[in-house]
């Protein structure tokens, strides 16, 4: 190895290192401030029980793949193992959650490995670099870097399964089948969205290496009808590469999952209530028979009907049911920092070819894909997507700046990456720990994004401990607690929940009778949100929207009652 390469690849890893490590420690400490999400407290009791009974079922009833779960829950077993007694996943979460979210942090290096891998394939040593600290500093992943869910699992795992499926394409069966069908069996699972996202990106970077090969390109007039079909007929042809790597991937993941061999009782009851006859007949005795459950499809097929049914949706004032069509393109230009945002604008100003990579064509496909999703419950349903994105993005940069343009375009792509990458530090510094809460300059910063965005987007149950700490620092003794989330915390002797959509409120007077002498905090997504599925919950929403607050939290809202005539404090439009 000559000494420049040498001093090149010292250079890389400790660059990577720099980056991997401190955003490692910025989740660490973040880990440590937060109070546990919706979906932590379950998935650290399902994930217990996984390793105590060898079984996925408690999971898969969930619809929730285990590989995520499975990592953040083996030290904990380990530790209970080493101590010889077992943990109550309820009692204990407050000692056990900050160790299952460290184990997040392997798919963390994950990604931040592969998105080094892809940036340097697509455009070099300085491709690799800018990617790695763009991924590492941007607020979204971050926050759920700092997390033991799914979601950062998902995207690393994706990322590794296109990278290979990109660069294995010419070589023999083994990188060409055998790896990416590893990587996307780890995707789904590591998330059900893997099962759509990978068929999707694996059509979008083969129809991009088909062009850029050359083999389906004619410049001549009238010729876009003969390029189609020639570019549908080079995909047809390679049909049998995805069907093995889709098969094989499919396969990993019943494996993993496993099964209990017990039948399904939901199944057996659905059979039972079928009208009478031969057909009904023949389904109640395959119901009773087939002993093939709890497995991996159980799972998918609980999260496909969760995308079918929809989840309801709030976004900029706008609520529905169950979906907004438009819902994840402009929330990702509220939650992605800006130079993330400008850069591919800058880039088609001035370069727009340099935008034609396998990441970003990957990326333009799963945003057109979005439009279709109906589970619309935050930016962290498409981290997949903005990882293929940083990275194309990351290699079309370094391209731009290589390019025969001007030295004073040069100049400006150059400063202004490195601009950009330190605005996006700085944002997350300026963040820390709420990252979850994160909203851009360009929509009015973090401080009042609750009224823009909800739930896992700002207010995911994670703020009792901070509640907590206001609590003491104004000496109140007991606190009233409209909370939406999970985190056994909200027994604490010190709060007392009050779930207003359960009461029967019909007027103001009611809120105001409910919670006369008392203080009152109330958690932003249900105020802001698309979760007010009784009049109760509307009726008290709408009042305590006009009120004005006597302090907040980054995720609680808190009224004053106390005083005579609270209910008639001066309405305000926060």
């Amino acid at each position: 190895m000559r000494p420049s390469h040498r001093s090149t690849r010292l250079f890389d890893w400790l660059w990577f290192l720099a980056w991997a490590l401190a955003s490692s420690v910025w989740c660490v400490m973040a880990a440590h401030e937060l109070g546990a999400t919706f979906d932590e407290p379950v998935y650290v009791q399902r994930g217990l029980d996984v390793w105590r009974t060898g079984s996925h079922r408690g999971l898969m009833k969930l619809g929730t793949m285990p590989l995520p779960v499975d990592v953040e829950t083996l030290p904990l077993y380990v530790w209970e193992r080493w101590q010889g007694s077992r943990f109550d996943a309820v009692k204990d979460l407050g000692r056990l959650l900050p160790v299952a979210r460290a184990g997040t942090l392997v798919f963390w290096w994950l990604l931040l490995g592969y998105g080094w891998r892809a940036g340097r394939q697509l455009a070099g040593p300085w491709g690799g670099r800018l990617a790695v600290a763009m991924l590492a500093s941007e607020p979204s992943f971050l926050a759920h870097a700092s997390l033991a869910t799914t979601d950062i699992a998902i995207s690393a795992c994706l990322l590794a399964f296109v990278y290979h499926f990109r660069t294995g394409r010419q070589g023999g069966w083994f990188p060409r089948l055998a790896v990416p069908g590893f990587w996307f069996g780890a995707a789904v699972l590591a998330k059900a969205s893997g099962l759509v996202f990978g068929p999707l990106c694996m059509l979008a970077v083969e129809l991009e290496r088909i062009v850029r090969a050359g083999e389906a390109t004619d410049h001549e007039a009238g010729s876009a009808a003969r390029w189609f079909r020639h570019g549908l007929g080079k995909l047809w042809a390679v049909r049998r590469d995805f069907v093995w790597i889709f098969a094989g991937g499919l396969a990993l993941a019943f494996v993993c999952c496993g099964s209990d061999w017990q039948v399904e009782p939901s199944f057996i009851a659905w059979a039972h209530h079928l009208p009478q006859g031969r057909a009904a007949g023949a389904m109640s005795w395959l119901a009773e028979h087939l002993c093939i459950f709890s497995n991996a499809g159980e799972g998918l097929t609980r999260q496909v009907g969760h995308n079918v049914r929809g989840h309801g949706a709030f976004l900029l004032g706008h609520q529905d049911p169950r979906a907004l069509w438009y819902y994840f393109p402009l929330l990702m230009t509220i939650k992605l920092s800006v130079p993330l945002l400008l850069t591919p604008l800058v880039l088609l100003a001035l370069r727009p070819r340099v935008l034609v990579n396998w990441a970003c064509v990957a990326a333009a496909g799963l945003v057109l894909f979005s439009l279709t999703c109906r589970v619309q419950i935050g930016v962290r349903l498409m981290l997949p997507l903005i990882a293929l994105a940083v990275v194309g993005l990351s290699a079309a940069i370094v391209h731009a700046c290589q390019g025969n343009q001007g030295a004073w375009r040069k100049q400006v792509l150059t400063w202004g990456a490195a601009a950009g990458v330190g605005w996006t530090a700085a944002a997350a510094l300026i963040v820390w720990p709420d990252a979850l809460c994160y909203a851009n300059e360009l929509w009015g910063g973090t401080a009042r994004g609750y009224e823009k965005i909800s739930e896992a987007n700002y207010d995911w149950g994670q703020g009792l401990k901070e509640l907590a700490r206001w609590q003491r620092q104004h000496g109140l003794d007991k606190l009233d607690v409209w909370y939406f989330g999970t985190d056994p915390a909200i027994t604490s002797r010190s709060l007392r929940p009050v779930a207003f959509q359960s009461l029967a409120i019909r007027k103001a007077n009611d809120v105001v009778r409910q919670e006369r002498g008392r203080y009152l905090a109330v958690s932003t997504t249900l105020l802001y949100g698309a979760f007010d599925a009784t009049e109760s919950h509307r009726v008290a929403a709408a009042f305590l929207r006009t009120r004005t607050p006597a302090g907040r939290t980054p995720t609680f809202l808190i009224y004053n009652f106390r005083e005579t005539g609270a209910g008639d404090q001066t309405p305000s439009r926060q």
